[in-house]
């Protein structure tokens, strides 16, 4: 009797994953090379986007797909804004550590003075987890094209409206709490300075 051990190395499952670990190798491999080209990523995401867009407006269809992968967009951008470690929530803990400890712990919990430290902005979702996600999604959008059954009838001009009034309030929050945060999530060619001039 033959263990499972004892089976020759050559069997169709083994040549299978043989075949799949290949393929995911030489897939990091490429998304290696591309990681550093960020102009790039984003333009060739860009063209999909316009691709899929094209392919939307010629056939007048899968609208439902479109509003989809706007959301989406959408959703990803927001993460791609926010820090990963909101003031927002901090604030609240801090507030729930009051009124557990009650005001005698007040001095060990809130801060007695400003503190200018430098500290960087983190983001929630990274620039490559949010390039990746965005073309992924991009491209399972253009692959649904391709299949009538996503191709659903709906009035198209009431999910434009939709989406712009959902943009419209999303972003007009995410300022406000960046304005009463103070933190800018992009790096504008600005560096910090501190001391003189040397």
């Amino acid at each position: 009797m033959m263990s499972s051990d004892d089976q020759p190395s050559s069997s169709p499952l083994a040549s299978a994953q043989a075949m799949v670990s290949k393929a995911q190798r030489q897939y990091q491999q490429t998304l290696d090379r591309w990681t550093p080209h960020v102009l790039h990523r984003w333009l060739a995401t860009a063209g999909l986007l316009g691709l899929f867009m094209l392919r939307i407006v010629f056939a007048q269809g899968w609208y439902i797909v479109c509003y989809g992968l706007a959301i989406y967009l959408l959703n990803l951008l927001l993460a791609f804004l926010q820090p990963k470690f909101d003031p927002s929530l901090q604030e609240d803990l801090i507030a729930d550590e009051i009124e557990e400890g009650g005001p005698e712990d007040t001095a060990n919990v809130l801060p007695q003075q400003r503190d200018d430290e430098f500290r960087p902005f983190v983001r929630r979702l990274p620039e490559w987890q949010f390039w990746l996600s965005a073309t992924r999604a991009t491209l399972i959008s253009l692959l649904c094209t391709s299949s009538e059954v996503f191709d659903v009838p709906v009035y198209w001009p009431i999910l434009v409206v939709y989406f712009c009034v959902l943009f419209a309030l999303t972003m007009r929050r995410q300022i406000q709490h960046m304005i009463k945060y103070k933190y800018i999530p992009f790096d504008i060619g600005r560096k910090a300075r501190y001391g003189g001039n040397k």
